[in-house]
């Protein structure tokens, strides 16, 4: 044996020696074993003999490590327990060297831990402990502190820059309608007010929710406190500090944090504001908060699924708690007709918003309650659906349009409808479940272009309205009247179907249907109107033949002829024809039936007159007046005719 360890050599030697002390310290056995383990190599060849000593020296050298990284992180201890430290904030951003000297010493530490599990060296195991503990202390509050300086405020002028905004229309009356139509106010503009169809979001939107140059200094300190395993505290500050960016962030976007009773109390011109800004800041918020939020996380937590997942949860859970707040508040609030429009762009934003928050969130408690609002926001809205329908078959204002123009009402619904085919999809889903409330338009649906639930219901809304229409037309006394009414109203009906995506709903044999009656109510306005007049001008009671008829009798004719037509143009000036073409179209009418029948009497009674005298009593008007006189009517300006009669011949 003593041949062999001298044939080895120095180099051998020291190779033996290496071996041996890797032996040992790959043992993780406890103290007792390694002392006898050293005792056996240390007999079985010489020279082991003093592998004890290089140990101890190693352990030395341990000792000095720690001795140098444990002063660093004492150093910048700021806890009451160490009084004579002056450092009482990290100046981490101002410092970099001594931040890295730090992170540095926790590492040396964290290192020495783990080599020094196998020498069981109590006391320094607990002043490693105790340094870990101080330094993990000072990491989160510099850790919280970066946070917070470099927290970038959302940018909302730069931010609504990048937003597209959809707007449309609604009748200037909307506001005037009380509950059930009680009111509808002045009526004689097409002018509306704006509603804007919420925002859209531009591809390219994207926002610094923090300086890029603190990331790195963020992960640095997360991945020594996760190592350390102080990854609890770590997620806590992380969250804590960016909960109340996005809550500042919800603010700038001017959503307040409110009860669901201070909600309700809002009258409502502030309330749709506030709508439409929750709106948009849903939109916003996935867009572009919980996306940056998302993506900042993974870039600081980047070497645990799991802990990101929980930091981003827990920093997400608070706004978007604050926004469900307010859409419960609005789908338990009352219901009214003017509201329906925001709250089914509330429920398209959240439906949405949730598809995301799925492939983001995996709070399953968050996502149960982004469901139940969303829920309550539909059947709110399916339920203000419902009242607006029962609102426009029971309105029942007594005062008639004392120029037989479009009603009010007329004009609120068609403008309404036509708004909320921009809905047909999310009406269709909503409306699914309650088709069975459209079975008494069965004999109706034969005429929609498309039988989806919406088309249907809203076959079945504007049947109440033309049936309450023909309810209100009872109220005019003058047969020509109730005509004119219903012929403004069922064309204005006919006209905004016929210019809007409703016509593809409704189809074209419906439009046939409503135009045919608008002829026939032409035709009964004629019949009501200018039968009268018309009678005056037929040769029968007259006597005799066109050369010897009873000059009394054409006096009398003439004459009645005349006040039929002076009162129907005294009247009939004051009617209302919004439409140009249908008052051209009835002027045309009325001259086709009277104009011929005056010409063909004068022709052929009118010479009896003209010789003797005052004719221009009875004769007042030349075929060429009344055709001129006809152009005043249905133009809403009464007028009276002042008629300088002809000198007699």
């Amino acid at each position: 044996m003593a041949t062999t360890t001298t044939s080895l050599g120095a180099g051998g030697e020291d190779r033996v020696m290496a071996t041996a002390q890797q032996i040992v310290k790959s043992l993780n056995t406890p103290k007792e074993v390694r002392e006898d383990m050293l005792l056996i190599l240390s007999s079985f060849d010489n020279r082991l003999s003093n592998i004890s000593d290089l140990i101890n020296n190693d352990s030395a050298s341990t000792g000095v490590r720690f001795d140098a990284a444990e002063k660093v992180i004492l150093r910048w201890d700021s806890s009451p327990s160490n009084p004579d430290s002056s450092h009482h904030s990290l100046p981490w951003e101002d410092s970099p060297d001594e931040a890295a000297d730090y992170l540095s010493a926790i590492d040396e530490i964290l290192q020495l831990v783990v080599d020094m599990s196998i020498r069981s060296d109590n006391e320094i195991m607990d002043r490693a402990e105790t340094a870990i503990q101080i330094a993990m202390s000072r990491l989160e509050d510099e850790f919280r502190l970066i946070l917070i300086r470099n927290t970038v405020p959302l940018d909302a002028e730069r931010l609504y820059g990048s937003i597209r905004k959809g707007s449309f229309f609604i009748t200037e009356n909307d506001e005037e309608f009380g509950e059930e139509f009680e009111s509808f106010g002045d009526a004689d503009s097409e002018r509306g007010c704006l509603h804007e169809r919420g925002v859209s979001l531009g591809d390219d939107l994207s926002v610094e929710l923090i300086n890029a140059d603190a990331i790195v200094e963020l992960k640095e300190i997360a991945d020594r406190m996760i190592r350390s395993e102080y990854e609890k505290e770590c997620v806590q500050a992380y969250s804590s500090v960016r909960r109340d960016a996005l809550d500042e962030s919800l603010v700038i976007l001017g959503v307040e944090k409110l009860s669901i009773e201070e909600v309700q109390k809002i009258e409502w011109r502030a309330m749709d504001e506030k709508m439409k800004k929750w709106i948009q800041a849903v939109k916003v918020t996935v867009r572009v908060l919980l996306t940056g939020e998302k993506r900042l996380c993974y870039q600081i937590f980047n070497g645990s699924d799991t802990i990101r997942e929980i930091c981003f949860n827990e920093t997400a859970k608070g706004c978007i708690m604050q926004l469900l707040n307010f859409g419960e508040a609005v789908a338990i609030g009352k219901r009214s007709s003017e509201k329906l429009f925001r709250i089914l762009d509330m429920y398209d934003a959240l439906a949405n918003a949730l598809l995301d928050f799925e492939m983001m969130l995996t709070d399953e408690f968050v996502l149960s309650e982004v469901r139940g609002v969303l829920a309550g926001l539909g059947d709110a809205a399916k339920g203000t659906f419902v009242e607006f329908e029962n609102a426009v078959k029971n309105e029942a204002s007594k005062k008639p349009m004392q120029n037989g123009e479009i009603h009010p009402l007329t004009r609120y619904v068609m403008n309404y409808v036509k708004l909320l085919v921009d809905y047909s999809e999310t009406l269709n889903s909503l409306l699914e479940s309650d088709e069975d409330e459209a079975d008494g338009l069965q004999s109706e649906e034969k005429e929609l272009e498309t039988e989806t639930p919406f088309a249907k219901r809203l076959l079945l809304l504007i049947s109440s309205l033309e049936s309450n229409l023909e309810e209100k037309s009872k109220m005019y006394e003058d047969g020509a009247l109730h005509a004119i009414f219903l012929m403004n109203n069922i064309l204005y009906i006919v006209q905004k179907v016929k210019d809007s995506e409703l016509g593809k709903l409704l189809g074209d044999n419906w439009v046939r249907k409503r135009r045919g009656q608008v002829r026939q109510y032409a035709t009964s306005y004629l019949r009501a109107c200018w039968t009268k007049a018309l009678y005056c001008l037929k040769d029968e009671g007259i006597g005799g033949s066109s050369n010897n008829a009873s000059k009394v009798a054409l006096k009398e004719r003439f004459k009645n002829f005349n006040a039929c037509f002076e009162d129907i143009y005294r009247v009939q000036t004051a009617w209302k024809v919004p439409d140009s073409q249908l008052r051209e179209e009835l002027r045309i009418s009325i001259s086709e039936k009277v104009i011929p029948a005056y010409r063909s009497f004068m022709g052929r009674f009118g010479n009896q007159l003209e010789s003797g005298r005052h004719a221009g009593k009875y004769i007042k008007y030349t075929p060429e007046d009344l055709e001129n006189y006809l152009l005043d009517l249905f133009e809403g300006s009464p007028l009276v005719l002042h008629h300088m009669r002809r000198k007699s011949t």
